[in-house]
């Protein structure tokens, strides 16, 4: 397969990763901080009952990953286009202001609006993973890609503590306030220092041909200038297949832990420690995994962290006591964490230079994809067949995900060894 290298790198890439790990790190501690007020506030906006709350409360938060999802792919063809650098201004600027006006919804309707709204003008993690991938050298590319991971992961374990810390202190409002001016700083450290190399842009021999391209931007960018789908392809599926596993169990933590721990007072706190564990494994190991896929392989790391995962899904379904799924839980996080950097990778080296954002926001939205159906899907599955089965089935389509990645691995001559 002729595969697409990418560039040396940018000169400024070392401060182009530690300006979008703080702006990523933020833009999802501002995501994610309202997890464990959103009911409240829900409540405040007119929503009486608790079973009210509870069902807008899910509404509102999954109306963010859905618009993601649907517009991943616009804004990694505009980053393609336009630049990485513009799209990361847009995305938290945008996030900025739209933060800011959650803490002023005066009902429901108002709140799961502005949800969807950030889910369309937001996005800065992702563009921040092609503005890294694209200007990182082909050597550091799984190590930069790790470390960038680390952020994310951080911002979603500390995240919940801060929305959990700050309400009771100054209010739900002023939380919000409070999250858009952390984006808004992120949104100057954007403007003020991220330094991007100039956008490759096709070559036209003659006006007619400059027309044509013109015209027709899919001739040169998109899924027709992807040497070989069929990797690509299968990172996307790997990519919606890891956040569907790691989200599936989401519904059913609560009530699985109430059976293992008998003090009730015990069962949210012990619950928290389950939700965070698989996060805090993610941070400690993304980059030291991200280093690993440098020196070893992408490929290598995809099929054995599937496999891993598959494997430690098994035990969870039989442990006894509240303890054992933390550490469960954490070691999954360990093997998670070299996941997303590694697809990331893969699509990376398989793609030219000028579809890198076009293709790399359908990963994007595979994510979200599998972050909505995950949950929906184990919800399902623990309410009719019980919740061991959630765990059981899980890992049978992690084994099956590992089994189809190292069959293209081995079909094709995947870059980024």
């Amino acid at each position: 397969m002729s595969s697409a290298p990418p560039s040396d790198g940018a000169p400024h890439w070392r401060r182009n990763l530690y300006v979008c790990l703080f702006g990523s790190f933020s833009t999802i501690v501002a995501m994610t901080l309202l997890l464990p007020f959103l009911p409240l506030y829900v409540q405040q906006l007119g929503v009486p009952t608790a079973a009210g709350a509870v069902q807008w409360s899910g509404i509102a938060f999954g109306a963010t990953f859905l618009a993601a999802a649907l517009v991943s792919p616009l804004w990694g063809r505009m980053a393609d286009k336009y630049g990485r650098k513009l799209i990361l201004i847009r995305a938290s600027l945008g996030m900025a202001v739209v933060m800011s006006l959650l803490g002023l919804a005066q009902n429901v309707w108002q709140l799961v609006g502005l949800r969807f709204l950030a889910g369309l003008v937001g996005g800065y993690s992702s563009g921040a993973t092609v503005m890294i991938a694209t200007q990182t050298p082909r050597g550091r590319t799984g190590w930069a890609l790790g470390t960038l991971a680390s952020g994310v992961m951080a911002g979603n374990l500390v995240g919940p503590l801060i929305g959990g810390a700050l309400p009771p202190l100054i209010g739900i409002r002023n939380t919000f306030f409070i999250a858009g001016a952390m984006i808004f700083c992120a949104f100057i450290a954007t403007t003020l220092l991220i330094k991007e190399k100039p956008v490759e842009r096709p070559l036209a021999r003659s006006p007619a041909v400059t027309e044509t391209v013109l015209d027709t931007p899919d001739a040169s960018r998109g899924w027709s200038s992807v040497p070989d789908l069929k990797p690509v392809l299968a990172m996307l599926l790997t990519a919606g297949l890891l956040m569907f596993a790691n989200m599936s169990i989401e519904p059913i933590i609560t009530v699985y832990v109430g059976q293992l721990v008998h003090d009730t007072r015990h069962v949210t706190l012990v619950s928290g420690f389950v939700m965070s564990a698989s996060a805090l494994g993610s941070v400690l190991a993304a980059s030291r995994v991200g280093r690993l896929a440098d020196r070893i392989g992408a490929p290598k790391v995809i099929v054995a962290c599937l496999a891993l995962c598959a494997a430690l899904l098994v035990p969870q379904a039989f442990v006894t006591s509240g303890w054992q799924l933390v550490v469960l839980r954490f070691l999954m996080g360990l093997a998670l964490a070299g996941l997303l950097p590694s697809i990331t990778s893969v699509i990376r080296h398989n793609v030219p230079d000028r579809s890198a954002g076009y293709i790399l926001g359908y990963a994007t939205s595979a994510n979200y994809t599998g972050q909505v159906a995950g949950p929906l899907a184990g919800g399902f599955v623990g309410a009719h067949f019980g919740m061991q089965a959630v765990f059981l089935i899980t890992s049978v389509l992690m084994l099956c995900g590992a089994l189809f990645n190292g069959w293209v691995f081995r079909s094709t001559d995947i870059a980024a060894e």
